[in-house]
């Protein structure tokens, strides 16, 4: 990569790791908010608190993550990725300030509606600065998605560790510092947002009649330009990172409550682990219950497995084609899906094989859709791609959560899995379309 393709992808790199870092550090709270509160007070009426009503305040903020991705791809082909990335860097430092001060579910619901719509506008314009400011796409696609699935493991384990000697509200305080040396870095950075646009000669991509470098300025070529991305094979692009976005999220919000009811996930006294010694030298009494509870140590690791996942699916977009990898990339996550009880269920060691071919194959497919989407729209409203790329994967996704959270409620991890399955046959069978369509 050439100077400065480095420069964007350090960037985007560094914001991919700390979006990635705060959306998945959240279902850790979710363990102990269920076990913390009983009841979710609006003042004119009082809700239970369940998997099933969590599942809905935690949506909420997932939901404008992706959702708001939409007009923050407008945003982005219209006043470019940098600011924007900063602004996001600087508002999810203020949502976790926020979350750390909040007294009751319904302020923990208004810190993650914050985080939801400032981390919202990240993948539209960090994706746009990469597919048009970076010459070697696939390459930092993949470091891009690496640096994401770092902070998606670190995330966790750097909030379950914490949790060992902090509050949670401490916690969330902590954590709202990095953001903001992030956001401190992203507005001093310089590059060339659209060095690969001008060494391609102009406009990439596939459907035609859309401008070359201007974006949209009002409603009517908003629409024209929606138009256009929805007439032509962006359309089965869309349904299978829709697909995606439910398996990802149905998958990952409530997988440290699964598994804390498998066999060998029994919570352990720190004190049982740490000699006193050290426990003073912490400041945590050995008489003070605070214990350590395996499976968030295992869904952390189970997430920085994708790490290999995010490089091997990048890199594989610049050697095969991207449909053919979409097909066999869900494929194998249906197949996961539909295993990943029966043998976690055989012990201790069947459990970390599945769980790591499930962390490997479910960021596998992510530089695959991404450059997808790349190949099968103009680069002049690119941002706006990503904007609906992301409204599908974590707006209509974040559903996931919510039927993740009912099943568990009123059915079994079971049916859950078998759902999560259907999800990515669906994707695989969108992929096999998707071929059939451009050959």
């Amino acid at each position: 990569m050439n100077r400065n393709d480095r420069a964007i992808v350090a960037l985007v790199m560094l914001a991919h790791g700390m979006v990635h870092t705060y959306e998945l550090a959240i279902p850790i709270f979710v363990t102990i908010w269920l076990s913390q509160y009983e009841i979710i007070d609006l003042g004119v009426a009082q809700f239970d608190v369940t998997a099933a009503t969590l599942s809905v305040v935690v949506t909420v903020g997932y939901g404008l993550f992706g959702v708001g991705a939409l007009p923050g791809g407008v945003l982005v082909d219209r006043v470019g990725s940098r600011r924007l990335i900063a602004l996001c860097l600087l508002g999810m430092s203020a949502s976790f300030l926020l979350l750390g001060l909040a007294p009751n579910l319904v302020v923990i619901t208004l810190a993650l509606l914050v985080w939801g719509a400032a981390a919202s506008v990240y993948h539209p314009a960090g994706l746009s600065l990469i597919s048009k400011g970076v010459e070697e796409r696939g390459t930092g696609f993949a470091y891009h998605g690496m640096a994401g699935n770092v902070g998606i493991g670190l995330g966790p384990l750097l909030t379950a560790i914490l949790l060992l000697f902090l509050d949670w509200h401490v916690v969330a305080g902590v954590l709202a510092v990095p953001a903001l040396g992030a956001a401190v870095y992203a507005a001093r950075a310089r590059f060339d947002e659209t060095a690969a646009v001008a060494a391609d000669g102009g406009e990439t991509g596939t459907a035609s009649g859309s401008k070359a470098s201007t974006g949209v300025d009002t409603l009517p070529e908003f629409l024209a330009e929606s138009r256009a991305l929805f007439v032509g094979s962006f359309v089965v692009v869309f349904a299978i990172v829709l697909c995606s976005g439910l398996f990802y999220r149905g998958v990952l919000t409530f997988m440290p409550v699964v598994l804390s009811d498998l066999p060998g996930f029994e919570p352990v006294s720190i004190a049982a682990v740490l000699p006193g010694g050290a426990l003073d030298a912490l400041g945590v009494e050995a008489t003070g219950g605070r214990q350590i509870n395996p499976e968030r140590y295992f869904y952390s690791g189970l997430l920085m497995v994708g790490v290999a996942g995010q490089y091997v699916g990048g890199k594989l977009t610049d050697r095969i084609p991207v449909e053919r990898g979409i097909t066999a990339a869900f494929a194998c996550l249906a197949v996961l899906a539909l295993a990943f009880l029966p043998v976690a269920n055989l012990g201790t060691a069947p459990l970390l094989a599945i769980g790591a071919l499930l962390g490997f194959s479910l960021f596998l497919v992510q530089p695959m859709y991404q450059a997808a989407v790349a190949e099968y729209t103009p680069s002049g409203t690119r941002g706006l791609s990503y904007g609906y790329t992301y409204l599908g994967v974590f707006g209509i996704g974040a559903l996931g959560g919510v039927v993740a959270g009912a099943i568990l409620t009123y059915a079994t991890p079971a049916v859950l899995f078998a759902t999560l399955a259907g999800f990515a046959a669906t994707a695989s069978a969108l992929g096999t379309l998707l071929a059939r369509t451009r050959a």
